[in-house]
């Protein structure tokens, strides 16, 4: 008997390491997040400048926004087990649309403050649990051999939105168009509007519509299998808090950032968002780079080296560098600030492939595995906002820069520790996974 076979070749989409079934998934969650990202620089300024906010009730606010952030966060990935990635994601749209329409039509237009932080509070479950929801639904159908790459591919969908073009959409409403700061805000709620339809309906893939898990009944045994992985496992932990230092400046500088530019360096809150701009959409590329890079040179060493060192001394210097060029009345202090910020942005890609050492942990439950990482990436969310809250008074825009910074060196500590995470690699064995049983 002879068998015909037809020689296949990799398509582009295999080469680019990108999950072609999961292909409108990407496309929808950057509009999603762009959508979501227009407000993270624009929302402390518009409530301290017409809402009677201070700049530590705006980080309180933000903060609360971001434990709820957290919690979500870390829940999608071990819901997506027990319910299926899309599904999930369809919860989180369904909560963002609803309280940002509570936030926007009731809360703002009265000045309510308690409800204000009611209802964006709780808007904070809605995009971990689309985004992150999203990820496990990768981390569960990618190739194992390119998983820091295709990692990447989300986090360029991922940062694109937020706060790249976020951003960018934010700065074009405001200066462009001259809409105001509450307009631009439900120009927000329309782009996330239409990303969540791309994803949810474009997504053809079975996978994810389904549970990833054999037994989705024994939901204690599978909600509480993250949290038995952080405390068993060393690890795990040091992933989370790796990853929350990651993240922390971003949502840290957002908060002060703005009046540091206008108070101290006598710029303008678009120029600020310029920067962000910069720094994110530097960092687009360089998530696949990297992604790909930690998949030959070793995970553990590309966050350490290009991530959290290079981010340390980037971090000092986008305080430290216009301050110095400002005093001495250089003309070129601001084009000098935007390369510092897309240095800052490279280093931020260079974290990419802990997500990858997250899932190696126990890469058969994919969603608990990744349960300590996306902790960490909610708990950015508050621990940034509630650093500002409780020390800038204390210590200052500089010294907060500085706290980051060294938060940086503390996370290069740690991820340093994680080496030998990855299966396969210089003969390393893939490590035991912690059982649910």
């Amino acid at each position: 008997m002879t068998t015909n076979s037809t020689p296949t070749h990799p398509s582009i989409f295999d080469r680019l390491g990108l999950p072609r079934p999961l292909l409108w998934g990407f496309v929808g969650l950057m509009i999603f997040m762009i959508g979501d990202g227009v407000e993270t620089n624009i929302l402390a300024p518009y409530l301290t400048g017409e809402h009677g906010f201070s700049i530590p009730l705006a980080g309180t606010l933000v903060t609360v926004y971001g434990v709820a952030v957290a919690i979500a966060a870390f829940l999608s990935a071990s819901l997506s087990d027990l319910w299926g990635p899309r599904k999930v994601m369809f919860i989180g749209a369904g909560i963002w649309v609803i309280f940002e329409l509570l936030f926007l039509g009731i809360a703002l237009n009265t000045s309510s403050t308690p409800l204000i932080f009611i209802a964006y509070g709780l808007r904070g479950f809605g995009y971990p649990f689309f985004a992150y929801g999203f990820l496990v639904w990768i981390s569960a159908t990618a190739n194992a051999k390119r998983l820091a790459v295709a990692i990447g591919w989300f986090y360029v969908a991922f940062s694109s939105g937020l706060p790249t073009l976020g951003a960018l959409t934010a700065s074009a409403s405001l200066e462009l168009f001259s809409l105001s700061y509450y307009q631009t805000l439900w120009v927000s709620l329309a782009l996330v509007v239409i990303g969540a339809a791309i994803a949810l309906i474009g997504v053809k893939e079975k996978t994810g519509r389904a549970p990833l898990v054999a037994n989705p009944e024994q939901v204690f045994s599978t909600m509480s299998f993250g949290l038995r992985l952080l405390v068993s496992n060393r690890k795990a932990l040091m992933v989370m808090l790796t990853r929350t230092i990651n993240s922390v400046p971003t949502y840290g500088m957002a908060i002060f950032f703005p009046a540091l530019f206008v108070d101290r360096f006598g710029w303008s809150v678009g120029q600020f968002l310029i920067l962000t701009t910069v720094i994110y959409a530097v960092n687009i590329p360089f998530n696949l780079f990297f992604g790909a890079l930690g998949d030959k040179l070793g995970w553990s060493k590309v966050v350490v080296w290009f991530g959290a060192v290079l981010c340390a001394i980037s971090m000092a210097g986008l305080y430290l560098v216009p301050a110095w060029a400002t005093d001495h009345g250089y003309p070129f202090a601001y084009p000098l600030t935007l390369i510092i910020g897309a240095i800052f942005g490279i280093g931020l890609a260079g974290f990419v492939p802990l997500s990858a050492i997250a899932v190696s942990l126990a890469p058969e439950h994919p969603g608990a595995a990744m349960a300590s990482y996306n902790l960490g990436i909610g708990a950015a969310v508050f621990a940034g906002p509630l650093l500002v809250a409780v020390l800038y008074n204390v210590l200052g825009a500089a010294g907060m820069v500085f706290l980051f910074a060294a938060l940086y060196l503390v996370a290069a500590l740690m991820s340093h520790a994680l080496r030998g995470t990855q299966p396969g690699f210089q003969g390393v064995a893939q490590p035991a996974a912690v059982s649910t049983h």
